[in-house]
């Protein structure tokens, strides 16, 4: 008997607790007026059913969305309707589906449709572009997300531009697309210092992004296609899918030289033709100035006068190789350096090696 008095209590104060840590703000017709029609204060309002299996996918995202701007609440107000319950806050809206997600500007009763990406990203970006406030994530070690989100608008913008493009296109419900979410975080860390490469996801069954994934024959998730750039046409990825498969794919399609961690490989920074002319004449660098000198100014690339560089100072010091690398390593472990300085360091260091002869190589 006791038992049976207790379970109910027990379960409204769970409720309680739940709804409490919650930084979604419950709207019903006696609140909504005040919360949001009149509070002044812009509002990004969900109206979903609890039956709807997206509107389940989407609850501990749109959760994280608003503790993310829980810090700005006398901002920005994150809400939600159960629309199912209160049919006439659904029919005054013009709600004809679930979820549908609405912005209320806090100055007139007539909102706006959402029709962007349902990922965390996409929805914060969209309250960030409307009121100026950025999200606050917990947690120590978090980052912003390097991944780009596009649409059907920036998907023609970016697409067939001045930049390599490898997509993702995804489903939030879809599981393999969760597994895969972590590694192209990892991925886009990795070439984030590459502008002329982009790593990007498309959500397939967001309304503003449907055309693309329509239009892209995508019929299952995760699909990912690369984009090289000044085209338009894809070629279909059919890899593994884990980093460093990544990683050597785009190394390959984008002629960059980047590792698993975002560092460079052994080979950035070199130059194939100028290591043969350095290899020619490794021991005797003054009978090569020349030919390396005329191979240089015919390349289009900043590394090619450190060669000429290279061959100028161990034919004046024959123990300069050795000593300017162990430089260039000793500042590379010290750290606390800009990304940009950590490759032009590694990749010095990696045409240096060119210069060591075998034995060299091996001692160091």
């Amino acid at each position: 008997m006791l038992l049976n008095l207790l379970l109910p209590a027990f379960a409204l104060l769970t409720s309680s607790t739940v709804a409490a840590s919650s930084s979604v703000i419950d709207l019903i017709p006696s609140n909504f007026d005040s919360v949001v029609l009149k509070s002044g204060k812009p509002a990004l309002v969900e109206f979903f059913a609890p039956w709807c299996g997206h509107c389940k996918n989407l609850a501990p995202v749109y959760e994280e969305l608003a503790s993310a701007f829980a810090y700005a609440s006398d901002k920005v107000v994150i809400g939600k309707v159960d629309a199912d319950e209160h049919k006439s806050l659904g029919k005054q809206f013009k709600v004809q589906g679930f979820p549908t997600l609405k912005w209320f500007d806090g100055k007139s009763d007539t909102p706006s449709e959402y029709s962007g990406g349902r990922d965390l990203e996409s929805l914060s970006k969209w309250i960030t572009d409307k009121t100026g406030l950025k999200p606050k994530v917990k947690g120590k070690g978090k980052v912003a997300s390097s991944v780009v989100m596009l649409d059907d608008k920036s998907f023609e913008e970016k697409i067939g531009k001045d930049q390599d493009v490898l997509v993702a296109f995804t489903a939030p419900w879809c599981g393999h697309c969760k597994t895969l979410a972590p590694t192209w975080e990892s991925l886009a860390t990795d070439f984030v210092a590459e502008p002329t490469v982009l790593i990007a996801k498309v959500d397939a069954e967001a309304p503003n992004a449907k055309k693309t994934a329509g239009d892209q024959g995508v019929s299952s998730y995760p699909t990912i296609k690369f984009f090289p750039k000044g085209s338009t046409e894809a070629v279909p990825y059919e890899g593994g899918r884990n980093e460093k498969d990544f990683v050597a794919y785009i190394n390959e399609k984008a002629g960059t030289h980047r590792a698993v961690g975002g560092g460079l490989d052994a080979t950035g920074g070199t130059i194939e033709a100028l290591d043969t002319i350095a290899e020619k004449f490794y021991g005797a660098y003054g009978d090569g100035l020349e030919e390396i000198k005329k191979a240089a100014q015919g390349l289009q690339d900043k590394y090619a006068e450190y060669y000429v560089k290279v061959f100028q100072k161990v034919d004046a010091n024959k123990g300069y190789v050795e000593k300017e690398l162990k430089r260039l390593e000793g500042l590379l472990k010290k750290g606390s350096l800009a990304p940009e300085k950590v490759d032009d360091l590694t990749s010095r260091s990696n045409i240096l090696r060119r210069f060591l002869g075998k034995q060299e190589k091996s001692e160091l």
